[in-house]
């Protein structure tokens, strides 16, 4: 018992310390190097170098907290998938519901722009939650009809396939103006989030987070098996409408903010629960948090500095890292059986 304690202790700690970096790593490297005596400055406001003061404010720290709390936002909501389908490579991104969201979000963009009006972070919210239950509805359907897995993931990328059709159709019909817009945002990225962006999205992926920690138990027991759940006195029809609810609403506000981000769901959950040794919510939750976080920041990191001053999509970046973890996610589970 001490020594898994202990375990969980180090790993945390890991995982703490890598978060740090690479925040701070985020925060000084670009295309204007900033020092760490410079940031100290800055953030205490001595500083006498107006540019470096207006980078880190106005567009690093930003993007930094945008990229650790949407990076653990949608790690955590590809656990709850993996939960409730029972199945290890669920994800927002494979089962298409973040192509859902990202469909809605783009109707909305091109009527609020082709009106000359722009969007809260409320509406964007609200616009991709509602785009995350459609496909989520049909995904949940067809689980009803199928058994397989396999064809459970094939229907998901085909949910995912149609509506990025839908979506290609509607820009087809969008001003110059909304196209631009709508394709920066449709090739994910952390760029463009402000500070005001940063409390909305604060508010609602802490709010979920927390609830879905105080559910960590019965998370725990609906994993064992419904039958174990329900002797556990758990009402499961309940419990799998809040668990949809909750990564709905996480993978959601990836989307509105973000644009779609691939494979962070479906991966850090399963290099988390390798690390720890174990597969309780109460330790997996947080864990794949501060796991998805420092994933995203790496991968921000990565798009930003390697072929600067062009920037990759975070999804391109996260493709590459996440893409062979789904494989061998894949193959170990076909070599355990």
């Amino acid at each position: 018992m001490k020594s898994t304690s202990k375990r969980y202790a180090v790993c945390f700690s890991l995982l703490a310390a890598l978060l740090l970096i690479l925040f701070a790593l985020n925060l000084f490297f670009g295309s204007i190097r900033v020092s760490a005596a410079e940031f100290l400055r800055i953030i205490s406001g001595n500083s006498d170098n107006v540019t470096a003061a207006s980078i880190i404010n106005g567009i690093r720290l930003p993007r930094a907290l945008a990229a650790a709390l949407l990076g653990g936002a949608l790690s955590v909501s590809g656990f709850l998938l993996q939960t409730f389908f029972n199945n290890p490579i669920a994800g927002p991104f494979i089962l298409g519901i973040s192509s859902g969201a990202k469909m809605t979000v783009a109707f909305a963009m091109i009527i609020f722009l082709g009106a000359g009006k722009a969007m809260s972070s409320a509406a964007l919210i609200t616009a991709a939650f509602v785009g995350s239950m459609l496909s989520l509805g049909f995904v949940l359907l067809i689980s009803v009809r199928v058994k397989k897995s396999s064809l459970l993931i094939v229907s998901g990328v085909m949910i995912g396939y149609i509506c990025s059709a839908i979506t290609d159709f509607a820009v087809t019909f969008a001003s110059d103006s909304s196209i631009v817009n709508l394709h920066n945002w449709s090739m994910g990225s952390f760029s463009g989030i402000d500070s005001g962006d940063v409390k909305a999205v604060s508010a609602v992926v802490f709010t979920a987070l927390t609830i879905t920690f105080i559910l960590s138990k019965q998370i725990g027991a609906y994993s064992l098996g419904e039958v174990y759940a329900q002797s556990m006195g758990l009402n499961i029809r309940l419990f799998r409408t809040v668990l949809i609810l909750l990564s709905s609403i996480l993978s959601a506000v990836v989307t509105a903010f973000a644009g779609p981000v691939s494979f962070v769901g479906i991966a850090v959950p399963h290099l988390v629960k390798s690390l720890f040794g174990t597969a309780k919510p109460q330790v997996i939750i947080p864990a794949s948090f501060l796991g998805g976080s420092a994933f995203c920041l790496f991968s921000d990191l990565v798009a930003r500095t390697v072929f600067a001053p062009s920037e990759l999509s975070i999804s391109t970046v996260t493709a590459v890292f996440g893409a062979p973890t789904v494989i061998w996610i894949m193959l170990r589970r076909k070599s355990e059986r």
